[in-house]
């Protein structure tokens, strides 16, 4: 992977740790997605107090799953791979959450949905969450939320110096209700957003142009997420619809991925698909209203497939910071003169575990 330019690193490795920095301290995260979460319990592991704010009703972020009359859909991350021994360790304290999916399904199409090869080259397991995929995130951050340390449905809009104490931290928020409140009494605040986000937040409170200029020049691109659901293709005799593979990785102009949601374990048996857009199409598409894009997705997946059935349950959302690009380079940013931090997948990468190995990197960094 290519390093990015050493902006970041040098605020990581110049920025010696306080004396105390072994004393309990009271830590903000802000984003409970995969890294967040990490981050969080690795502090609280340490001995730490931590805080966690998450902006939507539930935890998982880019691993959400819509739950839907006709089961669930993964709506952004499809599955996982497991390379560091740290992350193996991890899974293996929710054995019950986690099962393989078969990847010798997944196919590689041609522009025209033909079959280029027969499957792609699997040298490792592909790994999905269950029921869904956020029910990974869902139980790493079940001891915060039982001990009050997980505030959602909460938006962070500025980080702001302590009223009370000279060398701490304090957040705004508001409320999905409306409420705006005040969070006092943080020793550090380390951001878990997309590199996009956590820059405008800095900006936003006049924090650390540095940290902000340190992730200038990470790109991302969005995605349109296409979910579709077929009841009437469970009956006797039936059991799938159209092609009889389960995941493909597409070179169509509009579609970069397919996957039967039904062909994953432990989810409901309707006949479901998640279609992704790729990156070109979908930052072309980007303002796009959802009746638009779910049109052209349709067709575009109908042409793949060859299911031209009308669908009894279609809805598309979009991920405006899908898939990084142009990581940083290194695994965290850590500022310990500004006690300020950001981590995420976009960091390291795009994948799930890269967003593990940033959340529990930068925790071992401050703790």
């Amino acid at each position: 992977m290519r390093t990015r330019p050493s902006s970041a690193s040098r605020l990581k490795r110049s920025s010696s740790a306080p004396a105390s920095a072994s004393a309990p301290r009271h830590f903000a995260i802000v984003g409970a997605g995969m890294a967040g979460v990490v981050c969080a319990r690795t502090l609280v592991q340490a001995g730490h107090e931590v805080s966690l704010f998450e902006k939507a009703a539930r935890v998982g972020g880019r691993m959400a799953s819509l739950q839907t009359p006709f089961g669930s859909f993964d709506a952004g991350a499809q599955y996982f791979t497991v390379r560091d021994a740290r992350f193996e360790e991890a899974l293996a304290t929710v054995p019950q959450v986690c099962r393989p999916w078969g990847a010798n399904a997944i196919r590689v199409l041609d522009s025209a949905g033909r079959v280029a090869a027969a499957s792609l080259p699997v040298s490792e397991p592909h790994w999905v969450a269950c029921p869904g995929m956020e029910d990974l995130v869902t139980a790493w951050a079940q001891p915060l939320a039982q001990a009050g340390r997980l505030h959602t449905g909460q938006r962070v809009s500025s980080i702001e110096h302590d009223q009370v104490r000279s060398h701490g931290w304090q957040v705004r928020t508001s409320s999905s209700d409306g409420g705006l409140h005040v969070f006092a009494g943080f020793d550090a605040v380390l951001l878990a957003q997309p590199a996009e986000h956590a820059a405008a937040l800095l900006r936003a409170s006049s924090l650390d142009a540095g940290l902000a200029a340190a992730v200038a020049d990470v790109r991302t691109a969005p995605c349109w997420t296409l979910m579709l659901a077929y009841p009437q293709a469970v009956r006797p005799g039936l059991t799938t619809l159209g092609p009889q593979w389960s995941a493909a990785r597409s070179t169509h102009h509009r579609v970069a991925w397919l996957a039967r949601e039904s062909s994953k374990p432990r989810r409901s048996e309707v006949e479901r698909w998640t279609v992704q857009a790729s990156p070109e199409w979908s930052r072309e598409h980007l303002h796009d209203d959802e009746q638009r894009v779910k049109g052209k997705l349709l067709k575009a997946f109908a042409e793949i497939t060859g299911i031209h059935a009308e669908p009894d349950y279609a809805h598309a959302v979009c991920w405006e910071q899908a898939q990084t690009l142009e990581p940083l380079g290194c695994s965290h940013v850590w500022n310990a003169a500004e006690a300020l931090g950001m981590c995420g997948d976009w960091c390291l990468g795009h994948r799930v575990e890269d967003a593990f190995i940033s959340g529990l990197e930068l925790a071992l960094a401050v703790a």
